[in-house]
């Protein structure tokens, strides 16, 4: 089943989305993923993640958001975590 994580970053994170970032590329690499990326702010700053993976369960995708580098560092906020369907793109 599909799962998407929705994270956003903590307000007072300062540096440590890019003092984390190559770890948290790195731990992203080894899994297969529809598509991630960062969110944008109005200014087009990263202020969060948004992941769609193939997981067996909600308790994997779990395992995987809290094992994600940022999420260890407390970089962020909120997560959500949430199943879904694809209607239009790729996998659908």
């Amino acid at each position: 089943m599909l799962f998407n994580i929705h994270a956003l970053d903590r307000t007072d994170a300062g540096d440590l989305r890019a003092e984390t970032r190559s770890a948290h590329l790195e731990y992203m690499a080894g899994f297969d993923l529809t598509y991630a990326g960062p969110l944008l702010d109005e200014e087009g700053a990263m202020c969060g993640s948004l992941i769609v993976l193939e997981a067996e369960d909600l308790l994997e995708a779990e395992a995987f958001a809290a094992g994600d580098p940022y999420a260890v560092a407390g970089l962020f906020e909120r997560v959500e975590i949430r199943g879904f369907r694809p209607v239009f793109g790729p996998g659908s």
